[in-house]
């Protein structure tokens, strides 16, 4: 029997008996993320999507996306055929490195190689639009070390990539092994080096640089992904899913897969955090959600949307980043710069 089977049951469940304010707009993007959703079995994946169809208007041209691992194809005969044939057109795989020594010290299991032919197998399925991810940064990774990676990706030239520095979290065992001398990140001078590059290199092979950390071959927007960004309304169904309104609630799920199913068993609400965002907190997620986005923040859809004017609000912050170089203002957009892009945490830290 499959393990998953009680708890697909339990996410159809919670999908078709959800009461939903819904907008009038078909959706355009479902995906499918977090754990492993690959290693459903096509049934269960058809049942999923059956359930969202019965409850949603999905527009024709629909991003469908399916998050994979490396190498998961290759146990798994027919599968990428049978995700075309349910009609998911989008794959993200986290690829993370083409080191294969910094691929086991990252835990994973896959190889440079899985990286490479599972690219092949789902151009072969006839998938058009992919995404990997790839990061900067890992310990003992060198700014050649990087540039090979940066290589490697655009040869493969997916029509997605993911960029990202390491960010390492207190309490975990590569952040003891840091504090403990058994590992050494890079230099922020070479971080910064690495960031600088990625966007050299990656917008010269024809890619833009949309989002901080993303870059799209024009066209190729991740749809699903910019929804969080431009403070769209979203649904999330499953464990540790999270929703948002679009105003001012957000909500999520019980984490725990098992708890989820047996709360949906019983009837019972997986909901487990309830949001209520002040105005003021809308105003600030909005800021630092819009200047992810390389093209800017848009001061009349901010004026529009909150009825005030993020200059005259954030005027102090907004003078002592543009004295630093951080951010930029172009008409009605206001934008981080390169510089700023590499420091964009010290910006964001100003509406948290």
């Amino acid at each position: 029997m499959n393990v998953a089977g009680p708890y697909v049951s339990a996410l159809v469940s919670e999908i078709k008996g959800r009461n939903l304010v819904r907008d009038s707009a078909a959706v355009d993007t479902i995906y499918f993320g977090g754990g492993t959703p690959s290693l459903l079995s096509l049934d269960q994946l058809e049942q999923i999507l059956d359930a969202v169809y019965s409850q949603f208007e999905i527009a024709s041209d629909a991003e469908i996306t399916i998050e994979m691992n490396p190498g998961d194809a290759r146990s798994r005969h027919g599968h990428l055929d049978g995700w075309r044939r349910l009609g998911i057109n989008r794959v993200s795989f986290g690829a993370q490195t083409f080191n294969d020594e910094s691929l086991r010290q990252l835990g994973r299991t896959h190889s440079a190689e899985d990286i490479r032919q599972t690219f092949i197998e789902l151009r072969a399925a006839g998938f058009e639009n992919i995404n990997f991810d790839l990061i900067a940064g890992l310990c003992g990774q060198s700014l050649a070390d990087w540039q090979f990676n940066l290589d490697e990706a655009l040869k493969l030239c997916p029509e997605h990539l993911s960029l990202y520095l390491l960010d390492v979290h207190e309490g975990t065992p590569l952040a003891d092994q840091i504090k403990r001398g058994m590992r050494a990140l890079p230099s922020e001078d070479v971080t910064a080096e690495m960031y600088r590059v990625m966007i050299d290199e990656v917008c010269d092979a024809g890619y833009e640089h949309y989002e901080i950390s993303n870059f799209c071959l024009p066209g190729h927007e991740a749809k699903h992904n910019s929804k969080y960004w431009t403070g769209a309304p979203y649904y999330g169904f499953g464990s540790s899913a999270h929703s948002y309104d679009g105003a001012l609630r957000r909500w999520s799920n019980e984490r725990d897969a098992a708890r989820y199913t047996q709360l949906i068993s019983a009837d019972q609400s997986p909901v487990v955090e309830n949001i209520e965002l002040t105005a003021s907190d809308a105003q600030a997620e909005s800021m630092y959600l819009g200047l992810r986005l390389m093209r800017g923040m848009d001061v009349r859809e901010f004026e529009t949307r909150f009825g005030a004017d993020p200059r005259e609000k954030y005027q102090s912050d907004f003078e002592r980043f543009t004295e630093a170089g951080l951010i930029e203002f172009d008409g009605n957009l206001i934008r981080l710069t390169r510089h700023g892009a590499l420091l964009s945490n010290e910006v964001f830290m100003a509406f948290v």
